[in-house]
């Protein structure tokens, strides 16, 4: 069989798209059997084919049932070169960004931005790794005019080999904060592992927007030639409670997102809206638009009790954003704090997040995780529980009345399953 990635274009061009997922599987695509540690995806592929896939991408000879499977050396590579053959066929702008928070808030505020003047394909959820970057590309059709690509990444290189594949021309870095210093090697490395997206711009005579409100990324400014400092002067945050209002040019504008720390994600939307001639209305009309969700500062309301779900992601510079934001507001105030993973530091950035608490305002404090109990042992007035089910077992006698809940952690804490369990006073 030919292996080139032409030919598997060619047979991507007779498919309805790509899936890696027999679950969600549609009649008409092309499917990717990739493998991981504790899996193999060749044995799905007579699965995808009974469904209705066109062919089916194998990288294990054993699997090979005929002339609808494509034998490839390395499924996910094939997937890989796949994707970024087809984003060379692409002439028009793409736009990537990373960043420690906001990387997904900042990109669905930009993609809404842009589709106020453009075309826009923008990536889904957070598919923004070695696999969802390559599915993203993939997606591209021909009337796209601006394509939106988010990037992770949990170590230095991953961005580099990111953009590899998506090739971008412009781009931006939310921030640089503590997140994933574990697997980065700490601070330095985490600065050095998203650069990586600023590097290609500059290889590559890309534009860069950078973030001056950060200050590990202030001073790029000077070594990007061409590069787009934001926020603009004639921006500011107005007010954050219950939800961020902003002036642009004189006019203030509502928003309905939660927390002051999301205005970093505003500023960006709006200099990269002002870049593509966006006109400022229609920029303020589609930050105004914006509801979050999935886990992302999602609020959520039974009666009179309102509950912030910002429990995507946690890390020491998220998790102080998003307390010192919610010690602001008023009434009765409720935490609930989950395990901040894949630090370097683990036992330390707990016990200080613990001696924060201490002298915060926050009325009742709960904690989740073996990490949490340092942070548990600085905060006298503090109940501390092993697990999420520990936690939803005690909540069944607790009420509560009018006022505001933070549920905080990393993603694998699964703080949103307490939300059922939530009671307010009737």
């Amino acid at each position: 069989m030919d292996e080139s990635v032409e030919f598997l274009y060619s047979k991507f061009l007779q498919s309805d798209g790509v899936s890696t997922d027999t679950r969600k599987i549609q009649r008409g695509e092309l499917f990717f059997a990739l493998s991981g540690p504790n899996f193999n995806g060749n044995k799905f592929a007579a699965k995808a084919l009974e469904a209705g896939a066109t062919f089916a991408v194998i990288d294990d000879p054993s699997f090979d049932t005929g002339e609808r499977t494509l034998l490839v050396e390395d499924s996910l590579r094939a997937l890989q070169e796949l994707g970024t053959f087809h984003r060379s066929r692409f002439k028009r702008p793409v736009f990537a960004l990373t960043g420690s928070n906001g990387k997904t808030t900042t990109k669905e505020l930009i993609a809404r931005v842009l589709s106020k003047k453009y075309d826009i394909h923008a990536t889904t959820g957070n598919l923004n790794n070695q696999i969802g970057v390559p599915l993203t590309l993939l997606e591209i059709h021909p009337q796209v005019e601006i394509a939106v690509i988010e990037m992770g990444a949990s170590k230095v290189g991953d961005i580099a080999e990111l953009c590899s594949f998506a090739r971008p021309t412009h781009g931006l870095i939310t921030n640089i904060g503590r997140a994933h210093t574990e697997t980065f090697g700490g601070i330095e490395g985490v600065l050095r592992g998203k650069s990586e997206l600023f590097d290609y711009l500059r290889q590559h005579d890309g534009t860069a927007f950078v973030n001056e409100a950060d200050p590990r990324l202030a001073p790029m400014v000077k070594r990007l030639e061409g590069g787009h400092p934001y926020p603009s002067r004639d921006l500011r945050r107005v007010g954050v409670q219950p939800f961020v209002s902003f002036e642009l040019a004189g006019q203030v504008y509502p928003t309905q997102i939660v927390g002051g720390y999301n205005y970093a994600n505003i500023a960006a939307a709006v200099a990269v809206g002002r870049y593509f001639e966006v006109a400022d209305v229609d920029i303020a009309d589609a930050i105004a638009s914006y509801i979050p969700s999935d886990r992302r500062s999602e609020v959520t309301r039974k009666g009179d009790l309102e509950i912030i779900v910002d429990a995507y992601n946690a890390n020491p510079d998220s998790m102080l954003a998003a307390l010192e934001d919610f010690a602001g507001r008023g009434g009765e105030k409720t935490v609930v704090l989950g395990d901040m993973l894949e630090l370097e530091h683990s036992e330390d950035e707990h016990r200080q997040l613990g001696e924060w608490l201490e002298s915060s305002s926050i009325d009742n404090i709960l904690l989740i995780g073996p990490l949490m109990a340092s942070a548990a042992a600085a905060v006298m007035r503090s109940r501390h529980f092993g697990s999420v089910g520990d936690l939803m077992k005690a909540l069944e006698g607790l009420s509560f009345s009018k006022g505001s809940i933070l549920l905080k952690g990393s993603r694998r804490m699964a703080l949103e399953e307490l939300v059922h369990n939530i009671n307010p006073d009737k």
